[in-house]
């Protein structure tokens, strides 16, 4: 009886140690991100197609600065992280022709006010298929899945109309994350790239990053993100670039 005892608390410790020599992470992430805006939009109603309407030269919406918000864990070979952004722009000029939108006309010389917004959450899910995080300053490579969930509205205003128009699109996406460490825990840089296509829609992401670790759980980024989507569903065509550096603050246990 006592050998028993004794048996059952050994093969416990044996059955969880590879658990226990796993990392394990926990974290936020703040970023503040400066992207440069090249798009345009198009909304069809019933039988009435729209036209592609240029956010800059037809609707005067300029740049604008974002904050993003990720919380993470990671569990030795696998990550997990859900990433929230607020898009908003906005912009009010003059029109130099007529356009058509959601199966209204606005006029040429008609003062247009205009907005489109949406919240975009990221989950991600990253497993490393190649881990050399113990050799030189560290080496690793992950396969990455990702839902980019994009729900929001594109509204354009003037005498006598107030047209707009939401949508919702889950998209799927692919990709690669790298991560090299340059000097062990203190500089290291990544590079992750994801994206989708599918029946003529494109999608992608691509994240540069350099990051400084000044003080333990501490990590000071600077680094540059593409957003690229350019897609048709419903009644919305958006065709967007949102391209810029952004610095990031993280802290991790």
């Amino acid at each position: 009886m006592k050998r028993t005892c004794l048996a059952l608390p050994l093969l416990l410790a044996i059955l969880l140690s590879p658990l226990s020599s796993l990392a394990f992470e926990i974290g936020a992430r703040g970023y503040y991100w400066f992207p440069s805006l090249d798009g345009t939009v198009k909304v069809d109603e019933a039988n009435i197609i729209g036209d592609t309407i240029d956010f800059e030269n037809d609707l005067g919406i300029e740049d604008e600065d974002y904050p993003t918000g990720e919380a993470f864990v990671g569990l030795g070979r696998h990550h997990l992280s859900l990433t929230y952004t607020n898009i908003d722009y906005s912009g009010s000029k003059t029109l130099t022709r007529t356009i058509v939108f959601k199966g209204e006309t606005y006029v040429i010389n008609s003062l247009v006010t205009s907005s489109i917004e949406y919240q975009m959450i990221d989950f991600h899910y990253q497993y490393d298929f190649l881990n050399l995080e113990n050799i030189l300053a560290g080496f690793s490579l992950g396969g990455v899945f990702q839902v980019k969930y994009l729900d929001g509205e594109v509204n354009l205003k003037t005498t006598g109309l107030d047209e707009k128009e939401d949508f919702t699109i889950p998209i799927p996406m692919v990709g690669l994350n790298l991560h090299i460490g340059l000097i062990s825990d203190m500089l290291e840089a990544r590079l992750k790239g994801t994206a989708m296509s599918y029946s003529g829609n494109t999608i992608y992401e691509i994240m540069a990053d350099i990051s400084l670790t000044p003080l333990p759980f501490i990590d000071i980024h600077g680094g540059y993100k593409t957003f690229v989507i350019d897609i048709d569903e419903d009644d919305v065509m958006l065709d967007s670039d949102m391209s810029g550096p952004y610095v990031a603050l993280t802290v991790s246990f």
